[in-house]
C-alpha cells in the first residue's frame, strides 16, 4: 500500500471514530468491515474458540463504541489501538474461562454425588414466585434499551437469527448489528445483575 493510500485510510479511521464520539452508530460497521476478519484472527490464536473469538472481536467494537473519546491518533493507528483492544479482551475471556473451571471443580470436589446443573425436586412455591419475578424484571429491563438494541436483541433471542440474518432482515451493517446486541446484553447485564450474575468482589 503506497504511503498516500495509507495516509487516506488513516484519516478514513480517524473520520469514523470521531463520528462515533458524537454517537453516529452508523460509523461502526465500516470499521468493523475493515478490520474485523484481522481482530478475529488475533483473538483466535489467543482463545482457541471459534465462537470465543466472535466474542472477544463484538466486545472490543462494543469497547471502542464507548471509548472512542479516548483514541489519540498522536500515539498511534486506529488499528493498533483496536488490536490492543482485542488482545486485552481475549485475555480477560481466557482468564475468566480459567476461573469457570475452578470454581466447577471446586463444586465438584465440595459435592461429588451430586449433578452440576441439574434440578433437584419440584420448585417450591416461593421459588416459583422469584422465577415470574425474575420474568418480570427481564421485561422491564428490555424496556430500558433504546428501540435498535431492544430490536436485535429480540431477533436474536427470541426469534434465534445469527447477527448475519439479523443485518440482512434489518438491511445494516453487520458491525452495527454486532454492536447493537453487544451494547444492549450489556446494559441488560448492568440492570439485571442483582437477579442474575455475581456481585462484584
Amino acid at each position: 500500500m503506497s504511503s498516500t493510500a495509507s495516509e487516506l485510510l488513516a484519516a478514513a479511521d480517524i473520520a469514523l471514530i470521531k463520528r462515533m464520539t458524537l454517537g453516529d452508530e452508523s460509523a461502526v460497521g465500516p470499521l468493523y468491515d475493515r478490520y474485523g476478519t484481522v481482530l478475529y484472527a488475533l483473538a483466535y490464536r489467543i482463545v482457541g474458540v471459534q465462537a470465543d473469538a466472535e466474542e472477544v472481536v463484538a466486545e472490543a467494537f462494543a469497547q471502542v463504541w464507548r471509548e472512542a473519546s479516548r483514541f489519540e491518533a498522536g500515539r498511534g493507528s486506529a488499528g493498533a489501538w483496536l488490536a490492543t483492544i482485542a488482545r486485552s479482551r481475549a485475555l480477560d475471556l481466557v482468564r475468566a474461562r480459567s476461573r469457570r473451571i475452578r470454581i466447577t471443580d471446586k463444586a465438584a470436589q465440595d459435592d461429588p454425588n451430586g449433578s452440576l446443573g441439574m434440578s433437584r425436586g419440584q420448585p417450591d412455591p416461593a421459588s416459583q414466585a422469584e422465577t415470574a419475578e425474575r420474568r418480570r424484571q427481564v421485561a422491564a429491563a428490555l424496556e430500558t434499551l433504546a428501540p435498535p438494541q431492544r430490536q436485535a436483541i429480540e431477533l436474536a433471542y427470541f426469534e434465534g437469527l445469527s447477527h448475519s440474518e439479523i443485518a440482512e432482515r434489518l438491511q445494516e451493517p453487520l458491525g452495527t448489528i454486532k454492536t447493537r446486541v453487544r451494547l444492549g446484553m450489556q446494559r441488560l447485564r448492568d440492570v439485571l445483575r442483582p437477579y442474575y450474575f455475581e456481585q462484584p468482589a
